[in-house]
């Protein structure tokens, strides 16, 4: 007959008793001290007074841009903001149809972006494609002012560069996100597209509040 094993003896961690009630008043008062984050239906943006709770002005600051982001971040602003040369299409930001970038032949041959998007949106009898968008000035941001792929804090900190942003001061890009016609069409794009959260009013206004406070950078 084989020997029985000796039950094996029970060894607390030093912390598994005594130390459990301080980590767990560690993690509650974690919990209850953390900075509220305001969080905003989807389609919808976060009022800029819903921010007066963030006590730290550049935490506020940086919270005001992720807000934003929403918008420059959405695919009604990536679609013209392309890392290469070519325009993209829809929310799954798949290749602008038919093929066709800045550098294009067909450009060169005076075939520009107008020949197709007119001053406004237009209905089309192609089933696959129920509308084509268009506004006073529709073109391709340009090479310097890629944003697909940025993360936000990446994005935010090219938005600030005038070496990135169209040599714009920040008033100037208060102006041109809340004023602009281009960037107004996000929330009125056709038939067959989501409108960016919601309005260019709102988004003029977060803008605004970020600059006020600082316009600091989310950090990722």
């Amino acid at each position: 007959m084989s020997a029985r094993r000796k039950p094996r003896s029970r060894q607390l961690l030093p912390w598994s008793v005594a130390a459990t009630p301080a980590i767990l008043v560690a993690v509650l008062g974690a919990c209850m001290t953390a900075t509220p984050q305001p969080v905003s239906a989807p389609g919808t943006l976060v009022p800029v007074a819903s921010f007066a709770a963030i006590g730290d002005p550049e935490e506020r600051s940086a919270a005001l841009f992720v807000e934003a982001g929403k918008v420059l971040q959405s695919p009604r602003c990536l679609n013209c903001h392309p890392v290469t040369r070519s325009p993209t299409q829809g929310d799954d930001l798949h290749p602008h149809i038919p093929p066709i970038s800045s550098e294009d032949a067909i450009i060169a041959a005076g075939l520009p972006c107008a020949t197709c998007h007119q001053q406004h949106n237009s209905s089309t009898s192609n089933p696959g494609i129920r509308s084509i968008p268009g506004a006073e000035v529709w073109a391709l941001a340009p090479a310097s002012m890629a944003w697909q792929g940025l993360t936000i804090g990446g994005l935010c900190r090219q938005i600030k560069d005038p070496a990135r942003n169209g040599d714009r001061s920040l008033e100037k890009i208060r102006v041109h996100l809340s004023e602009d016609h281009l960037v107004g069409w996000a929330w009125h794009p056709g038939e067959g597209r989501k409108p960016a959260p919601g309005t260019q009013e709102q988004l003029g206004e977060l803008i605004a509040a970020w600059i006020e406070t600082g316009a600091h950078c989310p950090t990722e």
